[in-house]
Formats: C-alpha cells, sequence, structure tokens
C-alpha cells in the first residue's frame, strides 16, 4: 500500500495513530454514530466512521465557526453532501457545543420531531447550513456558498469577507449527474476558497464501486480545472497538509481521502454492509474493543469532550476580530452589509414598482412577459444591489441580463451577471447555496420546459425555504416552432404540486411588475416566474391602489350585473377570456373574468374572499397547459379549455388555432355550462 491508500483492512491491527488525541477524539464521533445508528435500528453508520479523522483534523484546526454564534456572516462554511452520514455532522454539532445540538437529540435521532433527522435538514439544528440527502445537492450548494463569498468579498472587501466552503461527498455523489456542472461551473470561475473532501473508500450500497464505475476521480477534477491529490484520510498529518496545500491553490482543491467504511469495526469495516445499516450490538462491542473506547453507549469521556469544546471555542476569536473590523466599517456600508444578512429590502421598493407600472401604462405595452420581466430588471437590479442575475446559456431569450448589469468572470467578481452555461441542474442548485450563505438574492433563467432539469433544486429550494428566483419563459406552446420537445405541457401543474414553491404566471406587463415585486419579498420561499415568448395586450390600464396579484386571483372584469359564467385563466390565456367576454356579452351572457396569476397565493384567502372571486355561477378554467389541479377551481360543473397532449411545431398562433384554444371556443365552453 502507498502513503495515499488507507493504511489499513478490516482485519489488520489498527495502525498507530500519528496523533492519539486527535484519534481519541475522532473515537467519539464514531462511536456516537454507532451507537445513534443502532439505538434508531436505522441509518449509516460507515461514512461518519470512515471519515471522522477528516473532520477531525479540519474542526480542530482549521474551521472557523463558533458554535455560540452560528450565524456569523464570515464563518466557513460546511457541507455534508453526502447527507446519509448526517451522525458525522451530529456529532461535531455536540461535541463543539452548539446549544441546540444536546446528547437527549443524539440519542434520538432519526425519530419524529427530533433535531437529528435521517439526512440533514436546514433549519433543524443550527450549524446544519444546507439540506442534503440526495447526492451531488450538497456538492452543487457549496459551489453557490463559494461563488456568493467571492461575490460579496468584490463588493464589501475580504476584510469583511474572507472565507472558505469546505464539503464532504462520497462516489454517490460524484455518479451523480450534477456534479460535472457544478464541478465545471466552480472550476471555471476559479473559486479557489472551495475545497472538497472526497470520500475515496470504494464502497457503495451495492457493493464495491468497481461494479458500476471506474472513473479516475484525480484526472476528472484536475480535467476540470481544480487541483486534485489523493492521501491516506487516516493520517491526521497527511490532511492537515493537503489542507495547507488547498489554502494556497488558486483553484478549487478536491482532496481524495482514501480512507475504510466503518473504520474500526472488525468484520464490517470496508464492506457494503456497514454502509446503510446498524453494525449490530456484537460487531459495536468488538469495535470499542479494537478502538480501546471503554465508555457505554452515549457516553463521551470527560477529557474528549473539553478537548472538543477547546476547539470549538477557537472561533470566537476570530469572530470577535471580525466584529470589531465590521465595526470599523463606514456606516453605511456596514449597514448595507447588516440590512442584507438581515434579509430585509431596500425602502421604497413599492414606489418603484408603481414607476414601472406607469410606465408600462404609458407605453401602452404590448410586448411578451419576458420583455415585461427584463424592463423590470433594468430597474429593479439598480435599486436592489444584492439581486444577482443569471441565465443556462438563454440570455437574449430569457430577458434577464439588465441593461447596467456586469458578468461574472473567472477570477472577477465585480460583475452580477453569471453565465451559467448550459447546466440548468447545477444552477439551481447553485443557487441554493447562494441563498443559504446569505447577502444575496440569485435569480436564473431558462426555459419552462427545462425545469424538469432544475426540479431535484426546485424541490429543495421549497423544502429549504429558500428565495432562489427561477425565471422560466417560454411558457407555452405559445413559442411556436420549436416544437413540442420545447413546450411545456405539464410543466405548471407538476410545479404547482410542489409545496413551498410559489409559480406565478402574469398576464401582462403590469402583472408581470407586480408578481417580480411579490417574489423579491418572499424571502422564505421559492418563486418561479412563467413567461411568455409572445406579446400579449396591456390588461389593466388604469393605476391600482394595491398590488392585485398579491391575492393570488382578482376580478379583472365583472360582469355587467348578475354573473352567467366566470371565466378563469392564467398567463397569456387571460386575454382570450376577456376576448370571449365580450363576444359572450354580444350574447346577452353575462361574463365576469378572474386571472389567477398565484394559484398558491389564491389558496391561501380566506375562504370569503375566495368564493367572492369564483362566484356561484359556472366557470371555465382557460390555459394552455394541461387541465389537472384546474378541478379545484372550476368545480364539478366546470369546463376546461387548454391542453389535453403535447404541442407541435408550427407558429404560435396556428398552434392556438390548431389546439382550440381561441376566443370561440371558450365562449363555446362557456355557453355549454348554461
Amino acid at each position: 500500500m502507498t502513503d495515499a491508500t488507507a493504511s489499513t483492512t478490516a482485519k489488520d491491527p489498527l495502525p498507530a495513530p500519528r496523533d492519539p488525541k486527535l484519534r481519541r477524539m475522532a473515537d467519539a464521533l464514531r462511536a456516537l454514530a454507532m451507537d445513534a445508528v443502532e439505538k434508531a435500528k436505522s441509518g449509516h453508520p460507515g461514512m461518519p466512521m470512515g471519515m471522522a479523522d477528516i473532520a477531525t483534523v479540519l474542526f480542530t484546526k482549521y474551521l472557523r465557526y463558533d458554535p455560540h454564534a452560528p450565524d456569523w456572516p464570515d464563518r466557513d462554511r460546511f457541507v455534508v453532501s453526502n447527507g446519509h452520514g448526517s451522525m458525522l455532522l451530529y456529532g461535531l454539532l455536540y461535541l463543539t457545543g452548539y446549544p441546540d445540538m444536546t446528547m437527549a437529540e443524539i440519542e434520538n435521532f432519526r425519530q419524529l420531531g427530533s433535531r437529528t433527522a435521517g439526512h440533514p435538514e436546514r433549519g433543524h439544528a443550527t450549524g446544519i447550513e444546507t439540506t442534503t440527502g440526495p447526492l451531488g445537492q450538497g456538492l452543487a450548494n457549496a459551489v453557490g456558498m463559494a461563488l456568493a463569498e467571492r461575490l460579496l468579498a468584490a463588493q464589501f472587501g475580504n476584510e469583511i469577507v474572507d472565507h472558505h466552503t469546505y464539503v464532504l461527498c462520497g462516489d454517490g455523489c460524484l455518479m451523480e449527474g450534477i456534479s460535472h456542472e457544478a464541478l465545471s461551473i466552480a472550476g471555471h470561475l476559479r473559486l479557489s476558497k472551495l475545497i472538497v473532501f472526497y470520500d475515496d473508500n470504494s464502497i457503495s450500497i451495492d457493493g464495491p464501486t468497481s461494479l458500476a464505475v471506474s472513473d479516475d476521480q484525480i484526472e476528472r477534477f484536475r480535467a476540470h480545472r481544480w487541483a486534485a491529490e489523493r492521501i491516506d484520510g487516516h493520517d491526521t498529518d497527511a490532511i492537515a497538509a493537503a489542507i495547507e496545500r488547498a489554502h494556497k491553490s488558486d483553484r478549487p482543491s478536491m482532496i481524495a481521502c482514501r480512507t475504510l467504511i466503518a473504520f474500526g469495526a472488525p468484520t464490517k469495516a470496508g464492506t457494503a454492509a456497514a454502509h446503510g445499516s446498524p453494525l449490530g450490538a456484537a460487531e459495536i462491542a468488538a469495535t470499542r474493543e479494537r478502538l480501546g473506547w471503554e465508555a457505554p453507549p452515549f457516553v463521551v469521556p470527560d477529557e474528549v469532550v473539553a478537548a472538543w469544546r477547546a476547539a470549538g471555542a477557537r472561533g470566537a476569536t476570530h469572530r470577535e476580530a471580525w466584529e470589531a473590523r465590521l465595526n470599523a466599517f463606514p456606516t453605511d456600508k456596514r449597514r448595507e452589509f447588516l440590512r442584507r444578512q438581515r434579509r430585509e429590502l431596500p425602502q421604497g421598493l413599492d414606489r418603484t414598482i408603481a414607476q414601472i407600472c406607469e410606465e408600462f401604462r404609458k407605453t401602452n405595452a404590448k410586448i411578451a412577459t419576458r420583455q415585461a420581466s427584463g424592463t423590470v430588471l433594468d430597474t429593479l437590479t439598480r435599486v436592489v444591489p444584492e439581486l444577482i442575475g443569471g441565465s443556462a446559456d438563454l440570455t437574449p431569450s430569457n430577458n434577464t441580463l439588465a441593461k447596467d448589469l456586469r458578468e461574472v468572470r473567472p477570477g472577477d467578481y465585480s460583475g452580477r451577471y453569471i453565465h451559467w452555461g448550459v447546466r440548468e441542474h447545477g444552477m439551481a442548485a447553485a443557487m441554493n447555496g447562494i441563498v443559504v450563505h446569505g447577502g444575496l438574492i440569485p435569480y436564473g433563467g431558462t426555459f419552462l420546459t427545462f425545469s424538469d432539469y432544475c426540479r431535484p433544486a426546485i424541490r429543495l429550494s421549497a423544502f429549504m425555504g429558500a428565495g432562489v428566483i427561477y425565471v422560466m419563459t417560454h411558457d407555452s406552446i405559445g413559442l411556436g416552432e420549436d416544437g413540442p420537445t420545447h413546450q411545456p405541457v405539464e410543466h405548471l401543474a407538476a410545479l404547482r404540486a410542489m409545496p413551498g414553491l410559489y409559480v406565478y404566471r402574469p398576464a401582462d406587463p403590469i402583472e408581470t411588475a407586480e408578481c417580480w415585486a411579490l417574489a423579491l419579498g418572499r424571502r422564505d420561499a421559492p418563486s418561479l416566474l412563467a413567461l411568455t415568448r409572445q406579446a400579449l395586450p396591456l390588461l389593466r390600464d388604469q393605476p391600482a391602489r394595491d398590488n392585485c396579484a398579491a391575492r393570488g386571483a382578482y376580478v379583472l372584469a365583472e360582469a355587467e350585473g348578475e354573473r352567467h359564467v366566470t371565466l378563469l385563466a392564467t398567463g397569456s390565456e387571460v386575454a382570450v377570456a376577456m376576448e370571449a367576454r365580450a363576444v359572450l356579452a354580444g350574447d346577452g351572457i353575462r361574463a365576469a373574468v378572474v386571472s389567477m396569476p398565484c394559484w398558491e397565493l389564491f389558496a391561501a384567502e380566506p375562504e370569503e374572499y375566495r368564493r367572492h372571486v369564483l362566484g356561484p355561477a359556472p366557470r371555465v378554467g382557460v390555459e394552455a397547459a394541461a387541465e389537472f389541479g384546474w378541478e379545484r377551481w372550476i368545480g364539478p360543473r366546470g369546463a376546461f379549455v387548454g391542453m389535453h397532449g403535447f404541442g407541435a411545431s408550427a407558429p404560435g398562433e396556428a398552434l392556438y388555432r390548431h389546439f382550440g384554444i381561441t376566443t370561440e371556443k371558450v365562449a363555446e365552453a362557456a355557453r355549454s355550462l348554461l
């Protein structure tokens, strides 16, 4: 075996540690992991036991953190991308002294209501920077964190923003396709303060990784413009030396750590049996004997706890020095930095939105909502300096590059616009990392049909309550000739089904501005704007006292007298409904038109308001998308005009006629209900 190879197998005697104190501290992590998994009868003991030495070196010598000020903005970020090894993180938080991670929480691992969920969940306990578990997501989140650090440093200076992002990941993270996108972005942008520890243990759930993969990860990372090396992941001196080299690199760094999964276990170490199942009482007893760990379950000797708490106390000095530098900052700059950390928007934003809407009315803007969005961004990016834009190689189509934004380039982070390349999944996950890092609000664009490529990351945005703004254009068959591969049909229904995601489909430029205001104001949840390629008429030519879209749905045009029918529509089809209303009026049928830009907001309104908007008359739903979900609003007697299959390649107007989403078809559906 070489010095870059794990220095023991399951049956070999354990080698003498380089530093007995550090080994003892690492063994505390191993004991907590195997005991918690055993008590829960569920979990993954192998990774925490294998990576304990790496985590111990990092947390005792390098990571800057303060358990008593866990949200200190200039702390180093630590991400466990292989989130099934969550007990490693929970053990670290307990041992270093995070007040809300008690031994009782460790003992309650994977139980209802505990802070110690099966995979780390942001918000369950301080010190959990992001939610991980779906493999590769944490790695991509970390790219966003590292990018956020550099962007903020460019804006506020290295004396206030200067920290590293450290990531643990495993073979599964690197097999997932998102890793390719994330590594490529990080290497291209030269995010040199990003350091990844790869748990190179050659084991997966099915067995040895050789069953499914033979990639040379060192060469792969180097091809992505990373610094990469391989070390013995149980040699604390080698771990420390590799971190020192990474700190000096001008590229992101990957340290492949050859480890033994479930290090110390006499028969299950180095096997798939240790990955996702409890070791069992007999194996745990033998492991204790092999490690020389005599303490009973969930007991850590006082001297070991003291050593860990001393390590946790290191960060207070760094934090206090940082606070002194911040207090010496110019008042305006300090206030701006702290405002962003509090996730407060600049004052006067409502007035800004009102001015944008007034300009749309003055020009009687008949433009696509994607163009309206671009116009809104031209102003918002000037008044909301934390807005960071981008697109997955669709900038001219998404209209996401505001006039005053400069581009972020490798080594130059003074811009505020990111060319993510054709990497929708990586973009979305990195934006999650930017949000949870704090201080910035990212928005990123692609076509609505490619939300499928983003979906796992969008789900985590919703799960974490991360206020990412997704700008999804070309939102229906109205995009035309690109055809059914690019025309979303089921996407709105699928996205609306996701808890915690706010889907906005504005009907005209005014609603587009209102929806942008709502998306910006909601810092505790993601927003998705579904925008048209085709031009739409301005439907609201009179100023409104309030943001009409804020209630999710509203009566755009009331019937002249008692309603005979109510036409419900979103986005581009609201104009179709308005035309149908006029046609029906010619027949003596009194129709109201309701615009429904955000179902999620409307569903949260009081029942009395919903009854008022929907009315007692029969209802027709109109949307160039799948019917799924509309039954909630149109009721059992309602009718739906929309899509019932995939689209086709033709000009948009021809497609609307072909699929029957027309004024006459809506009027016909309304007549059929009377």
